[in-house]
């Protein structure tokens, strides 16, 4: 029987090794292309930030009252709309804001560092609101109530202040509105944000007993602790970061507060944006005593006493009806005794200094005990 030939081992082909080595040298090449046009791109950009910012600093300086200059709510409004109507790139809208608000908030700082004031300590909402509004390069004061707030900047310690004044789902805050009635402040802008609430710890989660934060914040996560944390105790505090200290601090300590906050004071989250209400916006006021320029995108708000009778108030906004404005925001506030009745705090869309604003402000005038314009602002949009 012939013995069978047993199959030849085929030789490998080079052609493969080749070819590898070919796609290894264009994937080098690409790389260092790549290397190349990124410092390329740095170095135009950092002579784009420096000539952006030196422009600034001078146009600033060049203007009548330079310190004045440096809250420009018209020139800010028409680079945030500059930047939507981009639309989406490689990086989101958030992002290339955060950017040039930098840029923006250090090319004002040389002219002058503005001092902000806020609802503490750091990395509240409030000093998360600051930080949006005025970037990094203004200096933050951290007071411990919002009545300090208002009076670092009345005594002139600040030169503007945050100050929460709404909430999506706790509504109006009452501390804030109070104190527009005591002392001769505006509103001079407005930011709002997406609050997302996060639960941090040292421990893990089964073993937090004591749950510390503000009241808003424990109430806008009051579904979601009730059913994951029965068996915690709520406790509150004057601020979110008040709290994130505590938990910190205390051993079986929980906080509710802002991922910023976890980071800054070593926690770790062990529980996502609890918020039961998703859309959860809270409005913070910029306090001072600037007059905006109309951007055509404004907000006026205003605080008004009327007669303490039946059909007062209705009577009242008959004016917006009849001029065309719409009313956005209104809130009641008792008046303090022995006074009986109530004020009413107003936000209707458009500029003091337009002629149906304007009109609907001389006929509620008309109707008044007490009318006061509280400012004029840009509309902003919730931003994360």
């Amino acid at each position: 029987m012939a013995k069978k030939e047993l199959p030849k081992k085929r030789a490998l082909s080079p052609a493969p090794v080749a070819s590898r080595a070919k796609a290894g040298v264009r994937k080098g090449a690409s790389l260092a292309a790549s290397e190349g046009e990124l410092k390329r791109l740095d170095r135009e950009i950092l002579k784009l930030i420096h000539r952006r910012a030196a422009v600034t600093t001078k146009f600033i300086q060049a203007q009548p009252n330079p310190a004045k200059a440096l809250f420009s709510p018209l020139a800010d409004e028409s680079l945030v709309e500059l930047i939507e109507k981009s639309g989406e790139g490689a990086l989101p809208q958030s992002a290339v804001r955060a950017v040039f608000r930098e840029i923006i908030s250090g090319a004002r700082s040389v002219v002058k560092t503005l001092r902000i004031a806020y609802l503490g300590p750091a990395y509240s909402f409030t000093h998360l609101a600051a930080i949006e509004r005025f970037g990094t390069s203004a200096s933050f004061i951290p007071v411990n109530s919002i009545a300090a707030v208002f009076e670092e900047v009345n005594r002139g310690h600040a030169d503007f202040g945050l100050a929460p004044i709404e909430n999506s789902t706790d509504g109006r805050v009452v501390d804030t509105l109070d104190m527009f009635t005591r002392l001769p402040l505006k509103i001079c802008g407005e930011v709002q944000l997406n609050i997302h609430h996060q639960l941090m710890s040292r421990c893990p989660r089964s073993e937090i007993v004591e749950i510390y934060s503000k009241p808003q914040a424990l109430s806008q996560c009051r579904d979601w602790l009730s059913r994951n944390m029965p068996h915690s105790r709520l406790i509150e505090v004057t601020s979110t970061s008040t709290a994130a200290q505590l938990a910190r601090d205390k051993p079986g300590a929980g906080a509710v507060a802002s991922r910023q906050a976890a980071a800054q004071y070593d926690l770790q989250i062990v529980a996502e944006k609890i918020e039961d209400n998703k859309n959860n916006i809270t409005r913070f006021a910029v306090i001072g005593d600037e007059v905006s320029r109309a951007t055509g995108r404004d907000k006026t708000a205003v605080l008004l006493q009327i007669p303490h009778k039946p059909g007062s108030l209705s009577d009242a906004l008959v004016a917006f009806k009849k001029n065309g404005v719409n009313l956005t925001w209104i809130e009641s506030f008792p008046l303090k005794a022995p006074e009986v009745g109530y004020l009413f705090f107003l936000d209707f869309e458009g500029h003091v200094s337009e002629a149906r604003p304007k009109k609907t402000i001389a006929e509620l005038q008309t109707r008044a005990v007490r009318l006061e314009v509280l400012g004029s602002y840009p509309r902003s949009e919730p931003i994360e």
